[in-house]
């Protein structure tokens, strides 16, 4: 029990607080669960009778803070379990050789092995859908003229879920609306080691608490502690009310101290994902360490370019060329002292994102932006199909960051392997072409675009009934063409994501004076497109961007301790087009959170607002995400 502004305040075993007066009251009825997560308290506040006060004093002194003697915290005897039901220790004295523990799925009806393929998902039972544009660099060109490197853009757009997000009374995250989206089984690997003690475990108990209150009776949660070794907390568990209690038990009852060991909380917990005899349409991983592996990963000569970080990450769960199991890593990077170069490389070569937590109070809204994503997947496995239209066409390239992209030899048809997406997220794909020189036509067909993707509740592959096809005119002579304002500005994201990648490498090499130069050079240059001449939101937020990266390598002690997470961890979030937590957005209006969707607006404001007491001050601003016209809500 602590002091606070005139009223005692009780911090309960979840670690949320409350004043003692107000939360004491609820307890005198009978109530002994947390308002804010759920969890059955064993220790409950109440108030003393003034007779048993010493010496006769009032409860509380009007002149002074409340005495601490008015309050008393008791321990509530120990629930008796139902023997029916087997609940394993938490704290498993011995682990078993293979993970297959996990509980069966909710309302499980098939093998889980079993891989269902259809050529159209059924319309009734399904939940998600992508929406296809594309927009040609420009409308027109001579018929006598070729034109080298013509841009593309391909713009995807995935549905919204049919859970209601646009209700006020109901989102997609509330027990009732479960089937409405894929469940998830997420596998949470938390750095518990020596310098986590104090305010960072308790802040990462509150954080694990909101994720837990907000999985489904149908999503499942296991939970990996490592310090010096790892262990599994608990299998592979529902998320019913009384697996919520024991999993808020588990978290609660951590402690730290040891070293670091990243690489075997990984190893058990991608065992855990491979080893599970039932599986969740959506898998994930989400790890979070302050430190940096002290067990596994050597670099020469201290270089964080040449050090390999592969070597943390086990095979099973690397993409390796598509070939992997599909399951993310999102890593989170806790304050100055991480590793911010193997956290960033354990994301993308798994698949996942890179968030730097700068201020240890924003731990619960950047988990909250994860789960706020994972708990909307409406699209897995989806895959963009290119191909020439015209005999004489060439594909030149598919910029697509990190999205593994594929042309064949004769340079006529291509692809993106754009895997899940997230309700209502978007993708934008840059693709040249070599437009030929043809005078024996008005109007030439460039591409064809045409998409397919798994649903992820009926199983069914869906592919789109129509191919988007790409034209062109082709006049005798035109006048001056007018860029394409969405081409435009894709070229301006990613020109601004490739001058942050030669930034970095610049400032790994020791040269941050070229890096600041770099990145000077491209906001200079975007500030005079088309875009950025227009007032685009996108342009004047990727600029804004640059000016905070530049500012981050102002010399090496500021790299060192909050730049080099900062520029990664903005890579990740252009390389995937996907929503991370970045540095601290309330010190820096520089900072713009791209690519945030509804879902995971919904729930950074739901983990900003679920507050009793006296709530830490908010380091999150409401993320705003980049498309040039707001979406209707």
């Amino acid at each position: 029990m602590e002091l606070g502004q005139g009223h005692a305040i009780f911090t309960a075993e979840c670690s949320h607080s409350f004043h003692f007066h107000c939360i004491a009251s609820n307890v005198k009825h009978g109530n002994q669960i947390c308002p804010v997560c759920r969890a059955k308290w064993k220790e409950i506040p109440f108030q003393r009778p003034a007779s048993h006060l010493p010496n006769g004093k009032s409860r509380i002194n009007p002149a002074d803070w409340p005495r601490d003697d008015a309050w008393a915290v008791r321990r509530l005897p120990s629930p008796r379990l139902d023997s029916t039901r087997h609940v394993s220790s938490l704290f498993q004295a011995s682990e078993p050789g293979i993970f297959d523990d996990d509980e069966v799925l909710d309302q499980q009806q098939e093998n889980p092995q079993q891989n269902v393929f259809e050529k159209d998902a059924s319309k009734n039972n399904s939940i998600g859908g992508i929406e296809v544009k594309t927009y040609p660099e420009v409308s027109a060109v001579p018929r006598a003229n070729s034109h080298n490197n013509f841009a593309i853009l391909i713009h995807l757009k995935a549905s919204h879920t049919s859970g209601g997000l646009n209700s006020r009374n109901q989102t997609i995250f509330s027990p009732s609306t479960q089937n409405s989206r894929a469940p998830v089984d997420l596998v949470t690997v938390l750095d518990v080691s020596g310098s986590m003690a104090g305010t960072k475990l308790a802040l990462l108990k509150r954080a694990m608490g909101f994720v837990i209150q907000h999985l489904g009776p149908s999503d499942r949660l296991s939970v990996i502690a490592f310090s010096s070794t790892a262990r599994r907390l608990f299998p592979l568990r529902r998320m019913t009310e009384t697996g919520r209690q024991e999993a808020l038990q588990a978290v609660n009852s951590l402690t730290s101290n040891g070293g670091t060991n990243i690489a075997e909380g990984l190893r058990k917990g991608a065992k855990l994902i491979v080893d599970r005899k039932w599986k969740n349409p959506v898998g994930s991983i989400i790890l979070l360490s302050d430190g940096q592996d002290t067990y596994t990963v050597s670099s020469p000569s201290g270089s964080h370019s040449q050090t390999d970080y592969k070597s943390l990450i086990p095979p099973s769960i690397q993409r390796n060329g598509g070939t992997g199991l599909r399951v993310p890593v999102h890593t989170f990077g806790f304050g100055a002292d991480h590793d911010a170069a193997s956290m960033h490389s354990i994301s993308e070569i798994s698949g996942g994102t890179f968030s730097f937590i700068e201020a240890e109070g924003v731990i619960q809204d950047a988990f909250a932006l994860c789960i706020g994503g994972l708990l909307s997947v409406v699209v897995q496995e989806a895959c963009v199909k290119l191909e020439c239209a015209h005999p004489n066409l060439l594909i030149n390239l598919i910029k697509a960051g990190s999205y593994r992209t594929s042309v064949t030899a004769d340079a006529k048809a291509g692809s993106v392997d754009v895997g899940d997406l997230y309700a209502e997220e978007e993708r934008d794909f840059l693709v040249t072409v070599n437009v030929p020189v043809d005078e024996s036509c008005d109007e030439m067909s460039l591409l064809k675009v045409r998409c397919i993707y798994r649903d992820p509740i009926s199983k069914g592959m869906v592919s789109l009934e129509e191919d988007n096809e790409v034209k062109i005119q082709r006049a005798t002579v035109i006048g001056q063409p007018i860029v394409s304002m969405e081409v435009d500005r894709q070229r301006n994201r990613l020109r601004a994501a490739e001058a942050m990648a030669e930034a970095r490498a610049a400032a790994e090499h020791g040269d941050l004076t070229g890096a600041v130069s770099l990145l000077e050079s491209c906001r200079r240059a975007l500030s005079e497109t088309i875009s950025a001449r227009s007032g685009d939101r996108l342009c004047v937020a990727l600029c804004a961007e640059l000016k905070e990266m530049q500012e981050r390598m102002a010399n090496r002690r500021v790299y060192e301790s909050s730049g080099r997470a900062y520029v990664l961890s903005g890579l990740s979030s252009h390389s995937w087009q996907r929503a991370t937590a970045r540095g601290d957005s309330t010190d820096s209006t520089s900072l713009v959170q791209a690519y945030q969707t509804p879902t995971m607006t919904d729930m950074v404001t739901r983990s900003q607002t679920m507050f009793f007491g006296n709530p830490p001050q908010r380091k999150l601003r409401q993320a705003q995400s980049f498309p040039a016209r707001p979406h209707p809500r």
